[in-house]
């Protein structure tokens, strides 16, 4: 098989990529990333030089680019990862996310349909997406794959509309497509936007860490590793027209998020106990910032016996020991300086 992965410089394809690259010889694995400023390489050097696995400059909005790949590289099956992501983002530059989330999948739906158009039933076309599809949760409840989409963010909105033009496919053209929905990852790779990397970074050299409004707002989380097994189980075997929620069972407020990082960060760096949490600085929130997500992934630990492998303590200290073990990585991504790399390498 071919399988084009979309987005996979970024946070969770690197993952997904790596864990294609080593478990799946026999499959050629394509990465496909326009790398913009979240899109790194350098996440994957360690699978660069691999004989299954090539890389692509391409931008997903871009028709003809992508057609280009599909007659050069002819894929067997899609997973799409290629999305804007944060939520700060889109509230400033909403236009970008509707280009990319929507559009860019509108016309990779499309391209994909036109290449596999003699068998479409045998290609499978897997879209990732996010929670933040269902909107905000009250102090009850779970969302489950039932649940009636309510964005409330450019970002959720443009996420919503990408779901929708993938079932839209699945039932008008008859497409193999399967959807995803999950909850907030973290792990190593996170571009420090983020909270949990960007509070690591400010911590570490000393820079307040910023919290919206009391930290009240809850989020599930879901360690990346873990992610991208679940994503491998629902590209392999999830029927066509399937969505899987995915959730980490790990419900935590910002707040309490942030205190668990400072205590582990005064450990690690030999800091007193409560040094770190005095960096804490309460700001503004966010608009339209939703109250709490909660994922109910029991279809998918029914059906394809899938399990998160970490509590979150566990693997917020493993996140953490990555990002000092790595701070060369760090001081790249944050300066720009991978970008020097990918033209070193790929020129």
């Amino acid at each position: 098989m071919n399988i084009l992965i979309t987005g996979g410089a970024g946070f969770i394809g690197s993952h997904v990529v790596r864990l294609f690259v080593n478990k799946y010889p026999q499959h050629t694995i394509i990465n496909l990333d326009k790398l913009t400023y979240a899109g790194n390489l350098r996440n994957l050097t360690d699978i660069e030089h691999t004989a299954n696995y090539k890389f692509i400059r391409a931008d997903i909005t871009d028709t003809l680019q992508l057609e280009d790949v599909f007659a050069a590289c002819n894929p067997d099956s899609v997973i799409h990862l290629a999305a804007e992501s944060h939520v700060d983002r889109s509230i400033t530059r909403p236009l970008d996310f509707v280009m990319t989330n929507v559009v860019g999948t509108a016309n990779l739906l499309n391209v994909s349909r036109k290449h596999w158009q003699a068998d479409l039933a045998g290609h499978r076309f897997y879209h990732v997406s996010t929670d933040e599809v269902y909107g905000s949760l009250g102090a009850t409840g779970l969302f489950t794959e039932k649940t009636a989409y309510d964005p409330h963010s450019p970002y959720s909105a443009s996420k919503a509309s990408s779901d929708h033009f993938v079932r839209a496919y699945f039932d008008t053209y008859g497409m193999n497509t399967v959807i995803s929905n999950c909850s907030n990852n973290y792990g190593p790779f996170h571009f420090p936007e983020k909270l949990i990397p960007l509070a690591i970074n400010n911590i570490k050299i000393g820079k307040k860490v910023p919290v919206y409004g009391m930290g009240e707002n809850v989020r599930d989380w879901l360690f990346v590793e873990d992610h991208a097994r679940a994503i491998d189980l629902i590209f392999h075997q999830a029927k066509a027209g399937e969505t899987f929620n995915i959730g980490g069972h790990n419900e935590w407020k910002n707040i309490d998020v942030i205190n668990l990082l400072c205590k582990i960060m005064d450990k690690k760096l030999g800091r007193r106990a409560g040094d770190s949490a005095n960096l804490i600085e309460y700001v503004t929130d966010r608009a339209g910032h939703d109250l709490r997500y909660a994922i109910d992934s029991s279809k998918l630990q029914s059906q394809l016996g899938w399990q998160p492998s970490l509590q979150f303590e566990e693997g917020l200290e493993l996140t953490v020991d990555w990002y000092l073990e790595n701070q060369a990585w760090l001081n790249e991504i944050t300066s720009g300086a991978y970008q020097e790399y990918y033209k070193s390498q790929y020129h």
